[in-house]
């Protein structure tokens, strides 16, 4: 038994990751959570809900980074919003 759940612990683990928590997102830009909510719920962050969870995609994020970089210049993380809001 041990040893199949080592074995999808491992699976899991070679995955790349596809979401991120908001406490996560928050950790990662430097921001706090609170204003990660507030950014979501104003429609001026990216993220999915699932009954009550926010869940934020990390090809937005990835994508947010490449295009700041490709473009030297400050990106608004609402053009990655899908209309309408909350996904």
């Amino acid at each position: 038994m041990r040893s199949v759940l080592r074995s999808r612990s491992v699976a899991a683990a070679a995955e790349p990751r596809r979401f991120y928590s908001v406490a996560e997102v928050a950790r990662i830009l430097g921001t706090s959570e609170m204003t990660l909510y507030r950014a979501i719920h104003a429609g001026e962050f990216p993220a999915v809900r699932i009954r009550g969870r926010l869940i934020v995609p990390a090809k937005a994020l990835d994508d947010m980074v490449e295009a700041a970089l490709s473009t030297q210049a400050v990106v608004d993380a609402g053009d990655w919003v899908p209309a309408g809001g909350v996904a």
